[in-house]
């Protein structure tokens, strides 16, 4: 039985990060809202009271009778089955723990363009965005990228120049995944400022590159299911904030 994964049909948001995880395993799943008739199964799950667990929004993965939202709690219920963690219980903590992180990192992102609320359209706080937004590329992008990259630097498995670094281990990882989505979605909202930090990351350049040159992913990331990045989603492009 294939993998149902609910998210919103027309945005990557935070259910691009579980839907890199199944197609670099070449895992079968449904894309559940894309599909005709798709959204009432979503919104069922949300708000049916026969549902006794009901996920507080999407993205949530349905596998048989189990139902987990959350991406960073999806992704750790699908690494050990697609093989995208390490098996033993410190590398699959610390993948967990970096995912956490990202996950953290992709808040602030969303909050450059929605920082006063995110009910309000961008127009209704966009001299409150210029301000947080140059906190964030000057204090939290720096910050993160600049931890992402020592992960990489201190992994002992990423000794050789011509292959891709990992952050765990010496195999593809959910969490190189994300690092991937996370710095993509970044050079579309911020190309500016995100080629400056890059500069000083040059491990996180290899990661994201080498990626990208994944078997699996390159016939995903050039097809029409990956839908492209747009100002609906957590990455969005307005010059203004971006410098």
């Amino acid at each position: 039985m294939p993998y149902a994964l609910h998210y919103w049909p027309t945005i990557q948001g935070r259910g691009e990060f579980v839907r890199l995880a199944l197609e670099a395993a070449g895992a079968p799943y449904v894309d559940v809202a894309r599909e005709e008739g798709g959204m009432p199964k979503v919104k069922h799950y949300l708000a049916s009271p026969g549902i006794p667990r009901p996920p507080f929004a999407p993205p949530f993965l349905v596998d048989g009778r189990v139902v987990v939202a959350q991406t960073a709690a999806i992704l750790q219920y699908l690494g050990p089955r697609l093989g995208l963690v390490g098996k033993r219980e410190a590398d699959a903590l610390w993948t967990h723990q970096i995912q956490l992180t990202i996950a953290d990192f992709v808040v602030e992102v969303h909050d450059t363009h929605h920082p006063v609320a995110s009910n309000l359209y961008y127009e209704d706080q966009i001299a409150e965005a210029k301000r947080r937004a140059t906190d964030f590329r000057k204090e939290r992008l720096p910050k993160f990228m600049g931890w992402f990259e020592a992960v990489l630097q201190r992994n002992p498995r990423n000794g050789k120049p011509a292959s891709t670094p990992h952050l765990v281990g010496g195999r593809l990882s959910y969490a190189d995944l994300s690092l991937f989505q996370v710095v993509d979605g970044l050079r579309y909202a911020f190309p500016k400022a995100t080629a400056r930090v890059l500069k000083r990351a040059p491990m996180v350049v290899a990661l994201h590159a080498g990626v990208a040159a994944h078997r699996r992913l390159r016939g995903y990331l050039d097809s029409e299911r990956r839908i492209a990045f747009n100002e609906e989603g957590i990455f969005r492009r307005y010059p203004e904030l971006d410098g």
